[in-house]
């Protein structure tokens, strides 16, 4: 029964938790690392296809964004999930894998140019397929058998629609563990959605801590904070330029926007226009339109039971097709543009930034978490130029956030969800956050709740049996990724081979015991494959 920490160890993204137990190989996450890398992080222990489970927490990208190179890599077993993160996961992870086609198409285009090797996507469209008729889902607090001496349970984690914490209770050789995977916690109060669900027990928990070392501060008037920012942006003649996560921080946009025009607290510039440029936000709204209503909370429920969408904003225009978000740059009214992606590292954003960056009336307000090493971080953190395009763009726009909207519990937050334990878990391992915050929770826990916290590094692996650890992890930061990651092998044709290669050599041992006169045609067919391509 052990526990190895694959992804977000002293990392805020990437998350990968692998299981060994009851003859199962399972995990919990397999999401795109997003930003700078820290740590050499994110290669599996074992191959893909010999990966039995995966539990899904929530379909951002950080968390759900490699299942698709799972199932290129010889991924046919189930991946777990609630029926909403399903939904959200049909749409966003075939945006994922459009993102990988396209800029290995880009940057193939250069390569050419250039006289350099073919570089290949990430994955494709029809590896996330493949992953998608993988999954199997669930409601809130229903118990599930995966099999002998697993069972699972997704719990309202209040962070995004379907999110959730699991709860993983692992039986083996007559001893019992329960396992608590927070996922990401969310805010409090946020539109739309619940706040997280609190667990009592658990003997080991796994917790994120993406604000483990600051408070959001006092809670803001959202509705009137941002009525003022585009009163004032307009007043200037020019646009409110929004980059916003395309999934959940969009519609919580389309809410305050919502009742900012129904309470008329923009004046002046009438039924303002505003521009939804995604076509995965767009999508995604559909699917807020339109969920079950397990996931949504009284005031949303409300709204609902008097025939109001809580999200449907007059004079909305949907930017679908490229053409379409083109013309929102020659629209010259005021107006409030909402695009992804939210971290301003791909998308239509970035074409949004190069026609406002430069003009001194335009705003650009920022409404989520921006990772180290991002482009949304370097003009957050006071950028005079920024490279956009291969261009040098000077920014003279006002520059803001609305402070407080977090998909993420901050640090008081944080501590009310480990508190909230009946008895304190036999361990806490912290992930989930920057290098110096993981570090900064862990000792808030022990010094200020006396609990039993560590900070594990990327392969740490403990044994949950005796709860020591069996390896510390890799302690060493890098510069930049090494050339052994799978992100780079699965970029290059010479890596696409020695993958498929590992995926041969599990399909060999798979076959183990087969028929004679099978393996020795198989055998064969290889020998003739060999001898066509040696060299």
């Amino acid at each position: 029964m052990k526990l190895t920490f694959c992804g977000a160890a002293h990392e805020v993204t990437g998350s990968c938790y692998y299981i060994e137990a009851c003859g199962k190989k399972m995990l919990v996450d397999y999401g795109l690392e997003q930003g700078a890398d820290i740590y050499e992080s994110g290669e599996l222990p074992v191959g893909a296809s010999e990966i039995d489970y995966v539990f899904l927490t929530h379909a951002h990208i950080d968390h759900s964004g490699k299942l698709p190179l799972l199932a290129a890599q010889g991924f046919s077993g189930t991946i777990f999930s609630t029926q909403a993160t399903y939904n959200l996961c049909k749409i966003m992870l075939r945006d994922s894998a459009h993102i990988q086609e396209f800029e290995a198409e880009w940057k193939n285009v250069k390569a050419k140019r250039a006289g350099k090797d073919e570089v290949l996507p990430l994955y494709t469209i029809d590896d996330a397929i493949a992953a998608l008729e993988c999954f199997e889902s669930h409601s809130y607090d229903e118990l599930i058998d995966i099999c002998d001496g697993v069972q699972i349970r997704f719990v309202d984690a209040g962070h995004l629609l379907g999110s959730s914490s699991i709860e993983m209770f692992l039986t083996e050789n007559g001893i019992s563990k329960k396992i608590v995977f927070s996922g990401d916690i969310g805010n409090t109060d946020q539109p739309l959605i619940n706040n997280p669900k609190y667990i009592a027990q658990a003997d080991y928990v796994i917790t994120e801590s993406t604000y483990g070392d600051r408070a959001h501060g006092s809670k803001p008037e959202y509705v009137a904070e941002l009525a003022k920012v585009i009163q004032r942006t307009f007043d200037r003649g020019g646009n409110l330029v929004i980059p916003s996560f395309a999934v959940g921080r969009t519609q919580e946009m389309l809410y305050f926007i919502r009742q900012i025009k129904e309470e008329g607290l923009v004046t002046g510039h009438g039924d303002f226009r505003v521009y939804v440029d995604s076509p995965l936000a767009i999508e995604a709204t559909n699917i807020y339109s339109t969920c079950d209503r397990e996931y949504l909370d009284p005031e949303a429920l409300e709204l609902l039971s008097k025939g109001i969408n809580p999200i449907e904003v007059s004079n909305l225009k949907l930017a679908v097709t490229s053409e379409e978000s083109k013309a929102v740059n020659y629209d010259l009214e005021p107006k409030v543009i909402i695009s992804a992606s939210g971290m301003c590292e791909a998308g239509r954003i970035k074409h949004h930034l190069k026609h406002n960056l430069w003009r001194p009336e335009s705003t650009i307000l920022f409404v989520g978490y921006q990772a180290v090493g991002t482009l949304g971080r370097a003009i957050v953190d006071g950028a005079t130029t920024v490279k956009i395009f291969g261009e040098e763009i000077e920014i003279k726009s006002e520059i803001c956030k609305l402070a407080g909207v977090s998909g993420h519990a901050d640090i008081n937050g944080l501590l009310r969800w480990i508190n909230a334990f009946e008895f304190a878990p036999g361990q806490v391992f912290v992930c989930h956050g920057d290098d110096d915050v993981c570090e900064a929770y862990t000792r808030r826990l022990r010094d200020e709740l006396g609990l039993n916290a560590y900070a594990p590094y990327p392969y740490a692996v403990v044994d949950l049996i005796t709860n020591k650890m069996i390896s510390e992890g890799n302690h060493q930061k890098i510069e930049k990724k090494s050339q052994s990651s799978p992100v780079f092998k699965a970029n290059s044709p010479y890596g696409r081979l020695y993958l498929a290669g590992q995926r041969l050599i599990q399909t060999i041992q798979h076959n183990e015991g087969g028929a004679n006169k099978d393996l020795a045609k198989f055998a064969d067919q290889i020998i003739a494959l060999c001898e066509k391509w040696d060299r």
